[in-house]
Parts: structure tokens; sequence; C-alpha cells
């Protein structure tokens, strides 16, 4: 038989899904996520890439040093 993969957008949806699913005796599971996407469902897309992109400015030595003196100074 064939597998579907159905993307709902909210938690209404997600639940209309299972429902109907129910409903017509369909069974299903839901998938194993990998960490990326259990990130991205729980904080959403762009915060995840903004994380990311910190993550690669941080490895390519983007990045500015600051004393424990210095960060006292800048909430002044």
């Amino acid at each position: 038989m064939e597998t579907l993969i159905v993307h709902p957008n909210n938690k209404k949806q997600l639940a209309a899904i299972k429902a109907v699913l129910k409903a017509l005796d369909v069974n299903f599971k839901p998938a194993e996520l990998n960490d990326r996407e259990k990130a991205v469902s729980l904080y959403g897309k762009e915060f995840v890439e903004k994380i990311e992109r910190g993550g690669e400015d941080i490895k390519a030595g983007r990045v500015v040093e600051y004393t424990t003196e210095q960060l006292k100074n800048l909430c002044l």
C-alpha cells in the first residue's frame, strides 16, 4: 500500500487528521524526528535558522569577545 506524509500547519489540523484516520480505521504512528526537526517543531523554523547561523559565525571566527568587566559596563 502507499504511504502518505502529511504536514499539518497547526495543532487543530493535526487533531482533525488524526480523528479522520481513526474514524476510517486507518493505522498511523507519529514519525520519529531528528534533533533539528524537534527544535523546529518547538521553536519555529526562523529561530532555529538564526541559531544555526550563529553557530556558523562562531566556527568561522566571526565573534567578539568581552571580559566580565566590559559586560558589566554594557549594562549601565
